[in-house]
């Protein structure tokens, strides 16, 4: 049964609201409220965003569905933009990842992508991949439909087939997965603007390309990717990336300078971030509370 406005009917809505629609990775709750504030309509949540940051790991499958959930509820607890989570490759068999959806789902997620490379997955920007067959990732998808409670759940196909076998077979890859009940296809790694125009006029489901940073992908334009015919443009870390580097500068700075006086222009200050989490809101209610009387 669809609610009118459940996670996957906000986060499809924006899909069509904002061609393309920009989708912001945010590895925790406070860094949802700040791609809130720069008017994103809608958040990713990464599997390496999750391994990185929360874990000290690297992206190699290495964390499971309960610690993603857990960041699942944190984000959706402070923030109604919708979430797309990374699920990898669902871990486990069908059964597996139908309950992943379930268990996704009811932590108030939006949606998930699942890929197609083998249970011991890696990054997809790194050489060394392998994949499933296709009949095996349609399988996986099928078995994602099957656990959606929500008709309006995202259910989105991740193929890694272009660096392996060519556009071609990562096209038809896509196809086989939309025929299985895919509502969306994450391209991963394609190398041109030609290429997401071949690959999104062959797929005729909304098409993600992933703007990752330092990968196979060039860096394009929302403009660019909206007129190859692309409908979601993701950014999976730029902000944790730039978050690491300011952090490493700042602990080097006031280990080498003994103090932070020369990185305070560069911080933001106590009253911005009590602005943004509405922290005087909060304090009024705790003093608005009737004090306890005094025992007798």
């Amino acid at each position: 049964m669809t609610e009118n406005n459940s996670p996957g009917v906000r986060l499809r809505a924006a899909v069509n609201a904002e061609r393309p629609l920009q989708v912001v990775g945010v590895i925790n709750a406070y860094g949802a409220l700040l791609a809130e504030r720069a008017d994103f309509r809608a958040l990713y949540l990464s599997g390496a965003g999750v391994a990185n940051a929360s874990f000290g790991l690297p992206d190699l499958g290495l964390t499971t569905l309960t610690e993603v959930v857990e960041e699942v509820r944190r984000i959706v607890a402070v923030t109604d933009l919708p979430l797309l989570v990374d699920a990898d490759t669902g871990w486990g068999d069908d059964l597996m990842i139908a309950h992943t959806v379930e268990t996704l789902s009811r932590a108030g997620a939006a949606g998930l992508h699942l890929e197609d490379q083998e249970q011991g997955k890696r990054c997809g920007h790194r050489p060394g991949k392998t994949l499933v067959s296709i009949e095996e990732m349609r399988a996986r998808v099928a078995a994602a439909v099957r656990g959606r409670r929500d008709e309006q759940f995202v259910i989105m196909a991740r193929t890694d087939a272009y660096s392996l076998e060519g556009l071609e077979a990562a096209v038809a890859r896509a196809q086989g997965y939309v025929e299985a009940g895919a509502d969306m296809i994450f391209a991963e790694a394609l190398s041109s603007l030609e290429e997401y125009r071949h690959f999104t006029q062959a797929v005729k489901v909304p098409v993600l390309a992933n703007m990752t940073e330092f990968g196979r992908t060039p860096l394009l334009t929302v403009q660019e990717l909206g007129e190859a015919g692309v409908r979601l443009v993701l950014y999976p870390l730029s902000a944790f990336r730039a978050m690491s580097a300011a952090a490493l500068q700042v602990y080097q700075t006031l280990r080498r300078e003994g103090t932070q006086q020369s990185l305070i222009e560069q911080m933001q200050t106590r009253e911005e971030l009590y602005e943004i989490l509405g922290y005087y809101d909060y304090e009024r209610q705790r003093d608005a509370r009737p004090s306890k009387e005094k025992k007798s």
